[in-house]
């Protein structure tokens, strides 16, 4: 069996963070119900450009791969029937919604306890659940500002800049399956299930660690660093070649003693003012710009076989491209592929996540509502007259084709 094969997850999600954190459980085997508004013609995320034609987007792929999807109208009562049946079959509620949604829809853990006391409801917010900022939307761009990341990057003399990823909406998404993964772990244990209530606020500032540590216990004030460089440790940083970047980096002693002799000038090693890591970084004014102009003599490739030589920790800055076409990449079985009638066949990048010998099955993310008839036939075991009735009383919305009915 996959790892996961034996939980089901009713998925109430949309867009980035949220689909982030299922599709992995979704890759383990996770049986991942996605619940999809029929009113908003589903999850927005079908229809985010530019790769989009119809209900089908190449954003939508990379989070939704190995998912299953039904269209159900919640606000009505024949829908929220359907979600309540599933609920009594199922193992985890989970949802990234506003704050105050999952209560006011009834997704919460009290709201669903007397159908399943094992239900496990994970609700990624923005803000979370509770506090002044429970009722606002949170977007990754608005985090990254509002925790202080933006202020720490970037050069010391330009504007404050938002990573190129959307990293608190992908730290969020991996903290929320951590945490449904602790509470079905429990549920199961214990026969209880419980609220999880997961928020990017709180993900965004928990990842400020260490300098969140030295400034509430030593008063550090956190700045930016010239070529992202390294707060403590010197060299350790971006460097520009002749025709290119790489990262140099001497995160051990041993490591400034070999770099000293590449660069052939081994009396850096042994000059009082660089000597070990707290000389270094009190003199890096001095140490970088001598760094600096020697790095700017050679090529990137030049300076890379040397440094790999000396087993110094090292790296190119490759545009997506070129990450993409890095051997490693390709050996670690990172690209992978899956047919889709739409886009053909769609190749996207593999989860990172990683658990036992068996290879992965990777499946296109499903249309809308495409499996009405499997959730409502073998997961609920409704009757074709049980199904019809609540078709036409608009539980599933107004657009299902005849296959679908």
């Amino acid at each position: 069996m996959k790892p996961l094969e034996d939980v089901r997850i009713i998925a109430v999600e949309q867009y980035g963070a949220g689909p982030f954190g299922s599709v992995h459980l979704a890759d383990l085997g996770a049986e991942v119900i996605k619940i999809e508004d029929p009113r908003v013609g589903g999850d927005v995320g079908r229809y985010v450009p530019p790769y989009a034609e119809g209900e089908d987007s190449l954003f939508f792929e990379t989070f939704n791969r190995n998912k299953r999807s039904l269209s159900l109208d919640l606000a009505t009562p024949e829908g929220r029937e359907v979600f309540e049946e599933l609920v009594r079959v199922s193992d985890v509620v989970y949802s990234n919604l506003r704050g105050d949604v999952p209560a006011k829809i009834g997704i919460t853990y009290d709201d669903l306890k007397h159908l399943n006391p094992r239900i496990v409801c994970c609700s990624l917010t923005g803000f979370g659940m509770t506090g002044p900022r429970a009722k606002e939307p949170g977007y990754d761009y608005i985090l990254q500002g509002l925790a202080g990341w933006m202020d720490l990057t970037g050069e010391p003399d330009g504007p404050p800049t938002k990573s190129g990823l959307s990293m608190v909406d992908y730290s969020g998404g991996f903290v929320a399956a951590i945490s449904l993964l602790a509470g079905l772990h429990a549920a199961r244990r214990d026969g209880v299930g419980m609220d999880c209530d997961v928020s990017l606020y709180d993900t965004a500032v928990g990842l400020l660690t260490y300098p969140a540590t030295w400034h509430l216990n030593a008063g550090f004030q956190p700045v930016r660093t010239h070529h992202s460089a390294h707060p403590s440790l010197v060299p350790f940083q971006a460097f520009e070649a002749q025709d290119g970047w790489l990262v140099v980096g001497c995160a051990k002693e041993k490591f400034w003693q070999r770099l000293a002799v590449v660069v052939e000038r081994p009396e850096l090693a042994t000059d009082p003012r660089f000597a070990t890591f707290a000389d270094r970084q009190r003199n890096a004014g001095e140490l970088l710009p001598l760094l600096e102009a020697i790095f700017a003599e050679r090529p990137v490739a030049a300076w890379l076989k040397l440094l790999y030589e000396a087993a110094i920790p090292c790296g190119p800055i490759n545009d997506v491209p070129a990450a993409l076409q890095e051997p490693h990449t390709q050996a670690r079985g990172l690209v992978v592929e899956t047919e889709h009638p739409t886009f053909g066949t769609v190749r996207q990048v593999a989860s990172p996540v990683r658990v036992g010998s068996e290879p992965v099955e990777y499946r296109r993310a499903p249309s809308r509502n495409e499996d009405f008839r499997y959730v409502l036939k073998e997961v609920v075991g409704w009757t074709d007259d049980r199904i019809r009735g609540h078709v036409a009383a608009g539980a599933f919305g107004a657009e299902l084709t005849e296959a679908q009915r």
